[in-house]
């Protein structure tokens, strides 16, 4: 192949599967064509690299993968905020802060009591759970079947649910009165 005529020939031919490629990557037509672009722009200038008898399509996929893996990486890298301040804390914080705990404190000691109001036998399996016991070690130290602590696990929740639904619906309807 004598490359100035014949590279750009092949080059030509390959043009409707690399912009195929190109938008399969980027998902974007203008980043297709941009990437198309520099994709052609680098194996003109690095024809001399490419050598006659081996696959020239591969070759130029495997330019336009790696500049698209490239500008990704800067992309990500560019996106990536380091704050070395010592409140990293307020990094992703929004602007819905709360300043105190009272509010979560009573939302917690709501949240007690319904549990206390549950029947033992849906109670104490969901507070084991709830403090890091895995369901085999509940089974286990309760003498029941796996599936039975899976369930009574999963009623606790359900029951819980309702009477928190039920709790707040029945607030909303007082203060609307």
């Amino acid at each position: 192949m004598s490359y100035p005529s014949d590279f750009h020939t092949q080059l030509d031919s390959m043009s409707v599967l690399l912009h195929s490629f190109a938008f399969n990557l980027t998902k974007n037509t203008e980043d297709a064509k941009d990437l198309y672009q520099e994709t052609a722009y680098r194996a003109m200038t690095n024809m001399d690299k490419f050598r006659p008898g081996t696959n020239f399509k591969a070759w130029l996929f495997t330019i336009m993968k790696n500049i698209f893996i490239n500008n990704y990486r800067k992309k990500a890298k560019a996106n990536t905020i380091v704050d070395s301040t010592d409140n990293l804390y307020y990094i992703n914080s929004s602007a819905n802060t709360i300043d105190n705990r009272a509010e979560s404190s009573i939302m917690m000691k709501e949240l007690v009591q319904l549990i206390e109001k549950l029947d033992d036998s849906i109670r104490v399996p969901f507070l084991m759970h709830y403090q890091g016991y895995k369901y085999q070690e509940i089974a286990d130290y309760l003498d029941l079947p796996l599936g039975t602590v899976k369930s009574r696990i999963f009623f606790a929740r359900k029951e819980l649910k309702e009477m928190i639904g039920k709790r707040y619906t029945d607030m909303v309807l007082d203060d609307a009165e």
